[in-house]
């Protein structure tokens, strides 16, 4: 038996539209207003967007429990997979002590707060972005900066609000590429058009932060940092993304922020130390020094971390690790029984990529990190099973969450919300990226947003006379400001930043910022689409003829050979490297 979506359902598109965005209307008022917890919020959205979907949209009572079984589901894996690996691994340099030296150095290069926010939350978290994503940029940084020191609520809120330039290009590109799939429309252009929006942002954006954290008259303090920042990183996601394509914006435009930032603070420091009014004085001490073994062994941990996520962003490595560990499944009683608007029958499978999955990567970070940094297995166990109880309530909202965004998605719902905004003719372009927003709000998941909208995006901007690059473009550029307020988000920023059960603090800390931040995308398309069409790059649509090429395991089993011996050299380095007998009397052990 199989069932159809409707979009107007109550056949008056306003009294619909009214009608489907009662969950959403809930979720914030519930976070914003009534401050409740983000788990207790999320399922009592979804008690209620499953009796709209039932009650008004027809939806099967047994669709509808399925629906959610599906998200519930894939919030456990792979995303919880993730968070929890991330955390477990911050625990043990913590646990371990090593944390210690790694707060030590970053105070020896500053100890200013605004500026270990520039190369902690937005540098460095825009290479996690780029390499994992799904939700381990914020899960890193956000316990990062709470060990050094950091307001636990402005650390969670800093980095998902520096999670915002980034995300489109985010685990090698894949939100683009899917985009591209769903619309038809090649990936360069798409990432050109992304990167000839967002690197605004990203200019403004390390200012933005420092406003937040300390005020405006203490971001000009340090504006040549902040402009050393942005204007790198702006600089090299341009560049990346218009020549190089989708897959590497996030790493380079990282890596090169972060090295320009150290680099001219060799040369420039700010007149004051600026560090939150409430915290503890400094207790750098400059007589205290470490050896470069000493460091290395502390920074080892996020060292094997990003060696192995760029190794399982590589296909060859992925498509190794896919013919070993995966297996997939129909869900039961639910694939290809929803139909779309279009009479397209939806398929509902569900990937267990146990071995490519970015959650396994971390994992085995943790574990090749473990006798790195002189814990035991035994104790790296105990760091675990804490781990995993720290976690309990946030992988309960994750949970629930992703049901809320399957019954949603699924029921039509989503669809209703969208058919308004596409009926906006002319202004069209000024409210695509908000289609964006909403879809990556709902689901947590630039790459989840495209798959939603793009073929909307694309038809829409057809019949408007717009070229579809632009509001497909929108689409993605629109979603990464949806990313800081997404109840998915906001549970994996609480759980890093030891904020369980005040998710309400955090949303309304973000709420204010994703508006003026998806105003400021919202102007930039429109211009894009009537004012500076100039900028809009030429390109052909795709084949629908789709080539089926048989991936090269050999290739992947060579590069897998080069990570094991990479991760060997590594390892035996820095054995070697602390075992050399210190050169003063007055190192930290």
């Amino acid at each position: 038996m199989k069932w159809t979506q409707v979009i107007d359902p109550l056949n008056n598109i306003v009294l619909s539209v009214l009608v489907a965005a009662i969950p959403i209307i809930f979720i914030f008022w519930a976070l914003i207003i009534r401050k409740m917890k983000g788990y207790q919020a999320s399922l009592i959205a979804i008690v209620i967007a499953t009796f709209i979907a039932i009650l008004v949209y027809g939806m099967p009572v047994k669709l509808a429990i399925l629906s959610i079984g599906h998200g519930a589901l894939y919030g456990l894996f792979p995303i919880c997979w993730l968070v929890i690996m991330s955390v477990f691994l911050f625990n043990l340099t913590v646990k371990s002590g090593q944390f210690e030296i790694i707060k030590h150095y970053m105070a020896s290069i500053t100890s200013d707060r605004r500026l270990q926010a520039l190369l902690i939350a937005f540098s460095f978290g825009s290479f996690l972005e780029g390499t994992a994503g799904f939700g381990a940029p914020v899960a890193i940084t956000a316990a990062m900066l709470v060990g050094l020191g950091f307001n636990p609520l402005y650390a969670s809120g800093i980095c998902l609000i520096a999670n915002t330039a980034p995300v489109a290009f985010g685990s090698i590109g894949i939100p683009i590429t899917v985009a591209s799939q769903v619309s038809g429309i090649p990936e360069l252009p798409i990432s050109q058009m992304v990167g000839r929006t967002l690197p605004i942002l990203s200019i403004l954006l390390p200012f933005y932060l420092v406003t937040i954290i300390a005020g405006f008259k203490k971001a000009r303090e340090i504006l040549p940092a902040v402009l050393v920042s942005g204007v790198s990183f702006a600089f090299l996601q341009w560049f990346s993304s218009n020549y190089l394509g989708p897959a590497l914006p996030d790493v380079i435009a990282g890596l090169g922020s972060i090295v320009c930032l150290m680099s001219f603070l060799r040369f420039w420091k700010p007149q004051q130390v600026w560090r939150f009014a409430n915290e503890p004085a400094p207790t750098f001490n400059a007589n205290v020094s470490y050896t470069s073994g000493q460091l290395l062994r502390a920074w080892s941990p996020f060292i094997v971390l990003t060696i192995m996520v760029i190794a399982w962003g590589i296909q060859p490595i992925k498509d190794v690790l896919n013919s070993v560990g995966l297996f997939q499944f129909e869900v039961p009683g639910l694939h290809n029984i929803i139909q779309d608007k279009d009479g397209n029958l939806l398929p509902k499978i569900f990937k267990v990529n146990y071995l490519s999955a970015a959650g396994t990567a971390i994992l085995i970070a943790d574990l090749i990190a473990i006798p790195l940094i002189g814990l035991t297995y035994a104790e790296g166990l105990k760091v675990f099973v804490a781990t995993v109880n720290q976690l309990k309530f946030p992988v309960l909202t994750i949970a629930a969450v992703l049901g809320f965004a399957y019954i949603v998605n699924d029921s039509g719902i989503t669809l209703t919300l969208a058919a308004v905004l596409a009926n906006t003719g002319v202004l069209f372009p000024f409210f695509a990226p908000v289609l964006g927003w909403l879809g990556v709000f709902i689901t947590g998941s630039d790459t989840s947003a495209n798959a939603l909208f793009s073929k909307l995006q694309y038809a829409t901007a057809q019949s408007i006379g717009v070229d579809p690059v632009v509001t497909v473009a929108a689409n993605v550029s629109g979603g990464v400001v949806g990313k800081m307020i997404s109840p998915q988000s906001i549970a994996v920023a609480a759980a890093a930043g030891d904020l369980v059960g005040q998710e309400s603090q955090l949303f309304r800390f973000t709420v204010k910022h994703s508006f003026i931040m998806l105003l400021v995308i919202c102007l930039i398309t429109l211009a894009q689409a009537y004012l500076v069409s100039g900028i809009i790059p030429v390109y052909e649509m795709l084949s629908n003829t789709k080539a089926t090429a048989t991936p090269d395991v050999t290739r992947g089993y060579t590069y897998l050979l080069g990570l094991v011996v990479l991760l060997l050299v590594l390892a035996i380095t820095i054995v070697v490297m602390t075992r050399r007998k210190p050169q003063s009397p007055n190192l930290a052990s």
